[in-house]
């Protein structure tokens, strides 16, 4: 199971014997020793590449789990179970990540000194399984049933901007207003944009025109505190900013439902230990994160 778990993951025979220390030769015997004993074909083969066939990929969901009962077994007989050990991959929104998650990351390795991470900061939904990862935070509702879900709290789209502007700017009283103000746009997408204001049936669209456009939030942020605009941003990003005043949300009765924050992982109950510690480690600290918690 484990050199076939290895040669699906890495999509090769010569990279699973690398990974396991073996010679090709003998990873091909055990394969096919596998597929004598199944009578099926697990994986398919050409000169570029091999995949598991869908006897394969039923199969090695099942070999993923076994395996880590096994390795579970192992630990609890060894008397490690509370010690995790090994490598661990991690990964979370990029600015959410560096400003909540790393924190967190940092504590849990200064416990566990056995435990080493890789952590995958990226702005797109990362498909746990396909991508080798253990562990993931996501922002939103999840539509992958498969996923097993921890509720951490939520974060909203915010409009803010410093006092400094807000004091040149007093006609800013609703939010139709906004489409006469100098816009920050931290993720363009056309040169005019829309934003979508209000919950149930009280809605509005608000179109604005960015002076300044970024790919980058952290940048937008910057220029929202050195008093050039106005700006829309996830509360997690400029949560700290509206604790201190340096920004002020504006129009929080129009803001749009709440998205919900979540940790992510596959294993389930049969998870090892290595990954109930780091879910653990991250349920605990960004529940008590003051930024998912933000007010209505």
């Amino acid at each position: 199971m484990g050199v076939f778990v290895a040669v699906a993951e890495e999509e090769s025979f010569a990279a699973a014997a690398r990974r396991l220390n073996m010679s090709p030769p003998a990873v091909t015997r055990t394969i096919a020793a596998l597929e004598a004993h199944l009578g099926v074909k697990v994986l398919t083969r050409t000169t570029r590449f091999v995949r598991a066939t869908d006897a394969g990929q039923r199969y090695l969901e099942s070999a993923r789990r076994i395996l880590a009962e096994a390795d579970e077994a192992d630990e609890a007989a060894a008397g490690v179970h509370a010690s995790p050990r090994g490598q661990l991959a991690v990964t979370a929104p990029v600015l959410f990540g560096s400003m909540h998650v790393m924190p967190v990351i940092v504590g849990f390795l200064a416990r566990y000194p056995e435990v080493s991470v890789t952590a995958v900061l990226l702005d797109r939904a990362v498909n746990l399984l396909e991508e080798g990862i253990d562990v993931g935070v996501r922002i939103g509702e999840l539509p992958d049933s498969t996923l097993h879900a921890i509720p951490v709290g939520s974060v909203r789209r915010v409009i803010c901007a410093s006092p400094g502007y807000l004091a040149g700017h007093p006609e800013l009283s609703q939010p139709g207003d906004l489409a006469r103000q100098t816009i920050i746009s931290a993720s363009p997408v056309s040169p005019g944009i829309e934003w979508h204001l209000g919950r149930g049936k009280q809605q509005i669209i608000v179109k604005v025109q960015p002076r300044l456009s970024v790919n980058n939030n952290a940048a937008a942020i910057e220029a929202a505190l050195m008093g050039f605009g106005i700006t829309r941003l996830m509360s997690y990003q400029v949560a700290t900013h509206l604790a201190s005043g340096q920004l002020v949300r504006l129009f929080p009765e129009y803001e749009p439902p709440a998205l919900p924050v979540h940790i992510i992982h596959l294993e389930g109950r049969q998870a090892s230990a290595k990954v109930r510690a780091l879910v653990n480690a991250l349920v605990e600290g960004l529940r008590g994160n003051a930024a998912l918690a933000i007010r209505e």
